[in-house]
């Protein structure tokens, strides 16, 4: 039975990932991992290059189809996710590398988050009359309503492919939160950022989880950044789970700190 995110309360568990296995070819990618993450948390996925982190984001919203294991969100039960289906149930991403329209605006890369919204049929759109252009202000007005939510009002017309790298990261963030998502992934949302870009970020991430309710998994390299922003920290390698808990169980565990953080003396 399939429940709406609104009926999970907080605290309880929106995903369910139970026994994961993901191989191509030869090279198995994911071993056996199942994890949860909780409505209204920010849960964190680190690992070494390679120790299958994005593999595990691209299971949950249907890019990769595991042999084995089964995905249980939003109390539906199964054996692999369709993106479509993803996107529709309110699971947004964000990519390691930008995916925006580099000759689009701003403005106009937000506004394609909202296409799922649309309900007027195309022959509207096409005359932008009457339902049409009621709708199209609609999507508009939340659309401008993110933007000054990322303080990004100086940039909403100008092309993203002119932007500085960590602007079109926001712009990015941008077009997800324009899905209005329940769970939203971030792969890697402070990579190529410098310290300055990475704060920001950080407190956008805070204040999307803290203002809209929106349930975040991230990956991240940054172990400050990790353990300043996340709830719960789960870690693979080598495609298996070695460790799960809070930043202070994850800081002080041997098996995290020999395969990951550095050995300890």
């Amino acid at each position: 039975m399939n429940v709406a995110a609104k009926d999970i309360a907080k605290g309880q568990n929106i995903l369910e990932i139970d026994g994961i296995s993901l191989s191509f070819g030869g090279v198995k990618a994911i071993r056996d991992v199942s994890f949860d993450v909780k409505k209204g948390e920010i849960r964190a996925i680190i690992g070494p290059n390679g120790a299958g982190k994005t593999s595990m984001l691209n299971v949950i919203n249907g890019f990769y189809h595991p042999q084995e294991g089964t995905i249980n969100y939003k109390g539906a039960k199964r054996h692999d996710m369709r993106p479509y289906v993803a996107a529709t149930q309110g699971i947004a991403r964000t990519f390691q590398n930008v995916a925006l329209f580099a000759g689009m605006s701003t403005l106009d890369n937000i506004m394609s988050g909202r296409m799922l919204k649309m309900k007027v049929s195309l022959p509207w759109h096409f005359i932008r009359f009457g339902p049409a252009e009621r709708e199209e202000l609609e999507h508009r007005e939340r659309v401008e309503h993110i933007i000054d939510f990322l303080e990004i009002q100086a940039i909403r017309r100008t092309p993203v492919g002119r932007l500085p790298y960590g602007l079109q990261k926001r712009v990015e963030l941008g077009r997800a939160l324009a899905m209005e998502p329940e769970l939203l992934l971030l792969d890697e949302p402070m990579a190529g950022m410098n310290l300055e870009e990475k704060e920001d970020m950080s407190r956008y991430i805070l204040d999307v989880n803290d203002q809209f309710g929106t349930t975040i998994a991230l990956i991240e390299h940054d172990m400050g950044v990790v353990m300043d922003l996340s709830d719960r920290v789960l870690v693979l390698d080598y495609g298996e789970k070695i460790a799960d808990g809070t930043p202070d169980e994850i800081k002080n565990n041997q098996n995290v700190i020999d395969a990951y953080l550095g050995v300890a003396h």
